[in-house]
């Protein structure tokens, strides 16, 4: 019997994907077979699942603290936001079309479909789906038609657990307002909550407590602590990137990171960050780029085109060629990598208006944007340091030109990426750059510090193991095991 759990938050970042991440880990430890699943995600912080196909990072993280492979089932829908109005639409890990948000709200009905049966999929390999919702609940503006939240719960017969954060303060309001404004349809689907990211002497909290089920009826499954772990992890989505970076560490390595308008797969710098040498400062938009940054970090983006016009809007164009110019280092990630070069065409608009922009001409490439899209897993070699990498590619366009004949790696068997001349400036399609220790090391060394050849994905693994543990102390998990109910069989989902 496969029963499932849904964690919904009373707002955007309560934590729910780290807390589903170490709900995953817990039960596993016990022998259930968990499986997590998202119906709608929205994020530029994409994953390459192990059967092809576009997953959010968060889902990726979940699988890996259930111990399986991720699968396009565990997120089959993912909007990923190429403007402030409108978001590519991934289904079943692959691009579905673009929309604006009025567009996809009327297209959200007919996804439905394709939500539950990935659902059912998951939970046909399951004991246990711990499902997480996107936003709120109590954005109701939104339920008509609603996937991602009441709507998928209410149609999937799944109960859920609401998630307040304490940290934003007001957290009573929030719990005992979603309670008020839910329908009864709705509000019946709730079977408790947690408080989550509490600092301090919990016991202070008990009347906290006392009032929200006074308010709402719902009990406490518990109170989490902050999870300083949690920083150890890739972020869902950009909400947290702005207060990224590692400590302010005196004589540390500084890198530089411009803060993109749809800045994508930030998680590429956090094993950067992770390094006690190591300083990655994120520029925001319209602050100068540190003059003492030994390394400038151009991440990927969801729009090419409008971050590289963004550049001069900022003043960042001339300070990253000024930086290279004095002898500083550049590193260029997918988009950041496109943007290295002569110039970037999108002449069928598939990022949006068709056009071309100017690149940064650090490197001697150009691109050009197609309408097909490269979305796999790789295995690498540093053509430089002559060692092992892993990682994934999810990209539009071409890139060529006479610098590609000094690759920066060589994937599954062909050249990849492009070196300039002088090494100091080099880009490359493939997302986990920084994760392979060996790599990492011999790159840092670079600029004259030490690094631990140790795998991003072990400091991951031991992040969740870590958080874990802490579950294990102040959740109630029997209860919350117990809250969970059998899955519907097939014939009631259709």
């Amino acid at each position: 019997m496969t029963r499932a759990l849904m964690f919904q938050g009373t707002g955007s970042d309560v934590g729910k994907s780290v807390l589903v991440a170490g709900l995953c880990r817990l039960y596993a430890r016990r022998g259930l077979a968990v499986r997590p699943f998202k119906p709608q995600n929205m994020s530029n912080n994409a994953a390459v699942a192990d059967d092809g196909g576009e997953i959010g990072r968060a889902q990726w993280l979940q699988a890996l603290a259930c111990g399986v492979p991720p699968s396009v089932h565990m997120n089959p829908v993912l909007l990923k936001p190429q403007s402030d109005t409108g978001s590519q639409i991934v289904v079943h890990g692959k691009v579905a079309g673009t929309a604006r948000g009025a567009d996809y709200k009327r297209k959200k009905p007919q996804l439905l479909d394709a939500v539950l049966h990935s659902f059912r999929t998951i939970a046909a390999e399951a004991d246990l789906v711990l499902v997480e919702g996107a936003g709120s609940p109590a954005e109701i503006n939104l339920r008509a038609g609603d996937i991602a939240n009441m709507g998928f719960a209410t149609r999937a017969g799944v109960p859920v657990v609401l998630i307040g954060d304490i940290d934003r303060g007001g957290v009573i309001a929030s719990l005992a307002g979603t309670h008020a404004i839910l329908s009864p349809e709705d509000r019946a689907m709730v079977v408790g909550y947690l408080i989550n990211k509490f600092r301090g002497d919990v016991s202070l909290f008990d009347d906290g407590l006392a009032a929200i089920t006074d308010f709402t009826g719902w009990p406490s499954f518990g109170v989490v602590p902050w999870l300083a772990d949690a920083r150890r992890l890739p972020a869902e989505d950009s909400v947290g990137v702005e207060m990224f970076g590692g400590a302010n560490r005196s004589g540390a390595v500084k890198v530089a990171v411009p803060l993109l308008g749809r800045i994508a797969n930030f998680d590429d710098l956090d094993p950067l960050a992770a390094e006690e040498g190591v300083n990655v400062v994120m520029v925001p938009p319209r602050d100068p780029i540190p003059g003492d940054a030994h390394l400038i970090v151009i991440p990927g983006s969801k729009s090419t085109v409008s971050d590289l016009k963004a550049l001069d809007r900022n003043g960042w164009r001339r300070q990253i060629i000024d930086h290279a110019r004095r002898g500083g280092h550049v590193v260029g990630l997918c988009g950041g990598y496109q943007m290295l070069g002569r110039v970037v065409r999108d002449p069928k608009g598939i990022e949006g208006a068709p056009g071309e922009a100017e690149g940064l001409g650090l490197l001697d490439i150009e691109t050009v944007m197609h309408p097909a899209k490269t979305v796999r897993n790789a295995s690498a070699r540093s053509v430089v340091h002559d060692v092992p990498l892993t990682g994934y590619e999810i990209h539009l366009g071409e890139t060529i030109g006479p610098d590609c004949a000094r690759p920066v790696a060589i994937i599954d068997g062909r050249p990849d990426g492009a070196i300039s001349a002088d090494g100091r400036v080099m880009g490359t399609y493939l997302h986990g750059l920084f994760d392979a220790g060996g790599f990492r090391r011999a790159f840092l060394a670079g600029f004259g510090i030490g690094a631990e050849a140790v795998d991003h994905r072990a400091r991951i693994e031991a992040a969740v193991d870590a958080i874990a543990d802490e579950l294990e102390t102040v959740v109630a998990a029997d209860a919350l095991l117990e809250a969970a109910r059998p899955v519907r069989c097939r014939s009631d989902l259709r």
